[in-house]
């Protein structure tokens, strides 16, 4: 009878090696589709902003800046990072009437997409060290789905120039 206890204690080591390996694999799959729907978030935000930028631009501010909104908005996923900084540059370039529902929109939307950048450079992070762990890596648990891409731009954040202060 002592062997059974080597036995009961291998099937038991067995048993929660497996346990934590599911775990785990549940992990890493979860992280990668909050950091997918993230970017989805994201990328909506963008559209918004784009779009509010191009009608306050077709009410007040002219070309650049319209042009520059439509190209945010037309931009193909590989240039898409240097089309929205360029948007941000025109949008800080120029000075916002927080009483303008236009301008409104326009601030609220770059503040909204200031939070949806945050939340996703945070998912990406955590997706990127569940992935990037030695078991993961070992039995290849993040298989089946690219690995999650930061997307890097400039603060979003537009603040009115009535609120700017100079010190």
């Amino acid at each position: 009878m002592p062997g059974m206890w080597w036995v009961v204690g291998t099937i038991l080591v067995v048993g929660l090696g497996a346990a934590y390996l599911i775990w785990t694999a549940g992990r890493v799959q979860r992280l990668q589709a909050r950091a997918e729907s993230a970017a989805r978030a994201l990328d909506a935000h963008l559209l918004r902003r784009a779009a509010a930028a191009a009608v306050l631009a077709e009410r007040r501010y002219g070309v650049e800046l319209y042009a520059a909104a439509r190209i945010a908005l037309d931009a193909v996923p590989e240039e898409r990072e240097a089309a929205e900084n360029d948007l941000t540059r025109q949008l800080r370039g120029i000075e916002l009437d927080p009483d303008d529902p236009a301008c409104e929109a326009v601030i609220a939307a770059s503040r909204r997409l200031a939070l949806a950048r945050q939340v996703h450079t945070d998912l990406v992070r955590d997706a990127r060290s569940a992935r990037g762990r030695p078991v993961v890596r070992l039995f290849r648990m993040g298989r089946g789905r690219d690995w999650p891409r930061y997307f890097d731009i400039d603060d979003p954040t537009v603040v009115p120039r009535a609120d700017v202060t100079t010190g």
